[in-house]
């Protein structure tokens, strides 16, 4: 995070045509690669596995990890909302909105979800007055809203389920307790430094300016309630087939969801499903993880696709007309 600036010019009053091109490119090249991404994921299965898997789900369940991923999508939309102002340009909430839920429905997908996501984004956000400079605040806001979320629910769940840690890793319960209070107190910390400093933070030539206390609080608070969503459409998936606690699927969740950030691969794809039969050895839960990320990461993928290329025409047509 900068510090804030002005609002750029609006970028069409500007921009020559090869940039308008350029842009349309791009927009056209992000459609094809997530309809390919959406291709090659399902290409990994065959089709009596990927029917059997669906059909292992309860329609009940099916129907909850659907809810608990739109209200995750929603919350997302709060992350740009919020960013808007910390950034000094705020939209309309439809309009962080769409741009949210587009770029980020195919960010999931792709990996490096701070390039790919943040691409889109500045698509969007180009066309309604906002730099590079602003665009990139906003990315930033909306990584450390990430950061705040994993930490909180991974904290929470090294508190409850430390024996995760504990057998996984073999280190001592005391250790486990540490690097949970760890997680819960940075958080604090941030919140502590929203309220008192007003001047942007140095550090080795880098300037950090702070949200005011109420968008870091929206931070701490969105951040959470997301990855509690998605760790809820992942624990409607596997409940449908075994009984494991809420809060241990979140705790995996976290953990399959880090060590996705750390190798950037695309959708978490081998990753969510290697973390979770690791900690959850039960061969049956792959047909649940299936399920989630046909939920959570492919049907938002092929509606954003749409939604994109649909915004691409209705946007274009209003820039001809202008």
């Amino acid at each position: 995070m900068t510090s804030h600036s002005g609002a750029a010019a609006h970028p069409a009053k500007h921009a020559g045509p090869f940039r308008r091109y350029l842009g349309y490119t791009v927009a056209v090249a992000a459609v094809a690669l997530a309809a390919f991404l959406l291709y090659r994921t399902l290409s990994q299965y065959d089709w009596p596995e990927l029917v059997s898997a669906v059909t292992a789900v309860s329609l009940y369940h099916m129907l909850l990890a659907i809810g608990f991923t739109a209200a995750s999508y929603l919350t997302l939309t709060g992350f740009d909302f919020l960013a808007l102002k910390y950034a000094g340009h705020p939209l309309a909430y439809r309009r962080a909105a769409l741009a949210s839920f587009c770029s980020l429905s195919i960010g999931h997908n792709i990996g490096l979800a701070a390039l790919s996501s943040g691409a889109i984004r500045y698509r969007f956000y180009s066309r309604w007055g906002l730099g590079a400079g602003e665009v990139a605040k906003v990315i930033v806001f909306c990584g450390v809203t990430v950061g705040l979320g994993l930490s909180i629910l991974g904290g929470v769940g090294l508190l409850v389920h430390p024996d995760l840690a504990i057998d996984v890793m073999g280190i001592p319960s005391s250790l486990v307790t540490l690097v949970a209070v760890i997680c819960l107190l940075w958080p604090a910390l941030y919140l502590v430094l929203a309220a008192t400093v007003e001047r942007p933070l140095r550090f080795r030539g880098m300037t950090l300016a702070m949200p005011g206390f109420k968008l870091a609080l929206g931070q701490v608070i969105l951040g959470t309630v997301n990855f509690a969503f998605v760790a809820g459409a992942l624990h409607q998936t596997i409940a449908a087939l075994a009984d494991v606690p809420y809060l241990e699927v979140a705790a995996v969740y976290v953990s399959a969801n880090v060590a996705t950030l750390i190798t950037h691969v695309p959708g978490g794809l081998g990753v969510i499903e290697s973390v979770v039969l690791y900690l959850l050895p039960r061969a049956e839960l792959i047909g649940a993880v299936l399920v989630f990320r046909f939920v959570y990461f492919l049907l938002p993928l092929a509606l954003g696709s749409l939604l994109l290329g649909f915004s691409e025409v209705v946007l274009w047509g209003r820039g001809r007309r202008r």
